[in-house]
């Protein structure tokens, strides 16, 4: 295969806002490498399907080999994959805890950095990751000091390393969406948060997949944290 096309990886690439993700850069005519536990190889040959856990350092090994091995090239990395567990602080578990801390932090950190690597010997990439709006503007209707705990730091490692590649050609974004209608919630739940925000409303999946799509095209934003959110992070 030609290596000119460009490649994204997508974690957590098997529903909601990752399947749309999926779809979307191969409609930008990109090669996608999608991971996550139960992802399943499909009838496309530019969408490669790998199966594993995102927080196991292996996994991360083998998306970036497979995506070299295969399509030749990594250019874009979306660290989609996330847990977010709503509950008093008090309440978390050590389950809670260890699995929340696995998928978001160990998940972003072996994955980037293998992928950053690549672009790095590239001289070009994009890292984009998605966060939440609750590390700007938490709200006492839905208690998530563990999230915050873990993609606050996406946040700030995403500023950190947007400045250390700045002159290497690779930049560093974060979406961060509030709430989002996705097969994770129940039409109960939906309802209960559509009043949280100042729009009064949930999110499409398409506004945060238009969102990474913006980043992608724009070429001088690096650094940047783009909220999605009905206006949660301004305020209320």
């Amino acid at each position: 295969m030609s290596n000119q096309q460009k490649v994204a990886i997508i974690t957590g690439g098997s529903q909601g806002i990752g399947a749309g993700l999926v779809k979307a850069y191969r409609d930008r005519d990109f090669r996608v490498v999608a991971t996550s536990r139960s992802i399943k190889q499909g009838s496309d040959r530019d969408v490669l399907a790998i199966a594993g856990d995102i927080g196991d350092p292996a996994t991360a090994d083998r998306v970036v080999k497979e995506a070299i091995s295969h399509f030749g090239r990594v250019d874009t990395l979306v660290n989609n994959a996330g847990i977010f567990i709503a509950k008093p602080f008090t309440d978390y578990t050590a389950e809670d805890f260890a699995a929340v801390m696995a998928t978001n932090v160990a998940g972003f950190f072996h994955i980037t950095q293998r992928a950053a690597a690549e672009m790095l010997k590239q001289g070009s990439g994009h890292i984009v990751s998605i966060t939440t709006s609750f590390v700007d503007h938490p709200l006492s209707a839905v208690p998530a000091g563990l999230a915050n705990l873990t993609k606050g730091g996406i946040v700030s490692a995403t500023k950190s390393l947007a400045i250390e590649y700045a002159s290497k050609g690779v930049r560093v974004n974060a979406v961060s969406p509030g709430f989002i209608k996705t097969p994770l919630h129940t039409a109960e739940s939906l309802a209960f948060v559509a009043d949280l925000n100042p729009v009064k409303r949930v999110g499409e999946i398409r506004d945060v997949v238009d969102a990474v799509l913006y980043l992608e095209s724009a070429g001088y934003a690096t650094g940047a944290i783009l909220h999605v959110d009905g206006g949660q992070a301004a305020g209320h």
